[in-house]
C-alpha cells in the first residue's frame, strides 16, 4: 500500500487585512480570531452546528485553491448566483511540493448545478468522450439525488487528489454513507489522496486518525470523534429512543 502525500499543510487567515472584521463572514465566532488552521495529510473534518461556518470555510478554502464556488473541477466556471463570501480574499494556502494530478469541490447545495452545467457542455460540445464518462456514463439528472452523488464520489474522483467537499453526506443513505467512507480510505490509503470535508455524519467521522474541528461560538477546537455531538445525540437516540422521544415530546415516560 502507498501512502497519502499531503498537497496542503495549513491555511493562514490574514485577520489584520479584513476589510469589516465586524460583517460576515469575518466575525464568525469560530473564525475572527483564527491564525491558522493545520490540516491533516489525509482527512481533515471541519464539523459544528448550523451557522458556525463550516460551509463558509470550506468554500474559500475551494475558491482559492481555483475551483468554482459552486462545485466541480477547476475547469468549471459556470455561476449560477454569486453567493461566495469575500473569505477566500484574505486566507493563504500553504502547499507542500507535492501537486495533485486531480482535485473536485464537492458541494451538496448546488450539485444540481454542477450536473446541468455537464449536461450542457456535453450538448453544446462534441467531447470524446462525453464530459458524463468521468461521472458514470449517465446523466446525473436521469439518477435519483443519492444515485448522482455516489455516481461522483465512485467515477470522478480518480486519486491523487485534493478533494474538498461540503455536507457530501446529504443525499446518502447510512449504507451508502459506509460505502463513501471505504471509497475515502481506498483514495486516501492508496491513490495519494488528501480530503477537507465539512460534514454533519457521524458516519464519515469515523474515519481513523482524522483531524476533527469543531466550530463553535467560542472559537475552534479540536475534538474526537466520540466527543462530537453528532456522536453523542445519535448514539442517546439509538439506545435509549422511548426515553429520547419523551423528552422531545414533554411526555413523562
Amino acid at each position: 500500500m502507498v501512502t497519502t502525500s499531503s498537497y496542503l499543510k495549513h491555511i493562514d487567515f490574514h485577520r489584520r487585512s479584513y476589510p469589516h472584521p465586524n460583517e460576515y463572514p469575518f466575525n464568525l465566532p469560530s473564525l475572527k480570531d483564527l491564525d491558522q488552521l493545520k490540516l491533516h495529510p489525509a482527512v481533515t473534518f471541519i464539523i459544528g452546528e448550523n451557522g458556525m461556518g463550516k460551509s463558509t470555510l470550506i468554500e474559500a478554502i475551494a475558491i482559492a485553491w481555483g475551483f468554482n464556488p459552486e462545485g466541480g473541477t477547476k475547469n468549471f466556471s459556470f455561476a449560477s448566483r454569486e453567493t461566495h463570501s469575500e473569505l477566500h480574499r484574505y486566507i493563504r494556502l500553504v502547499k507542500t511540493p507535492y501537486r495533485p494530478k486531480d482535485g473536485f469541490f464537492f458541494r451538496a447545495e448546488s450539485y444540481y448545478n454542477v450536473a446541468s452545467q455537464i449536461d450542457k457542455l456535453d450538448s453544446e460540445f462534441s467531447y470524446s468522450p462525453p464530459i458524463r464518462h468521468s461521472y458514470g456514463g449517465k446523466s446525473l439528472h436521469e439518477q435519483s439525488h443519492g444515485e448522482s452523488f455516489f455516481a461522483t464520489f465512485m467515477n470522478r474522483l480518480g486519486g491523487d487528489g485534493l478533494y474538498i467537499m461540503d455536507e457530501p453526506e446529504a443525499a446518502l443513505s447510512p449504507l451508502r454513507q459506509m460505502a463513501m467512507l471505504a471509497r475515502i480510505h481506498e483514495l486516501v490509503v492508496e491513490k495519494r489522496s488528501q480530503f477537507i470535508i465539512s460534514t454533519h455524519s457521524p458516519i464519515l467521522m469515523a474515519y481513523p486518525n482524522a483531524t476533527l474541528y469543531w466550530l463553535t461560538r467560542d472559537g475552534l477546537e479540536v475534538r474526537k470523534w466520540q466527543e462530537t455531538d453528532h456522536y453523542n445525540i445519535m448514539k442517546q437516540f439509538v439506545n435509549r429512543p422511548d426515553m429520547m422521544m419523551n423528552e422531545l415530546f414533554n411526555e413523562k415516560p
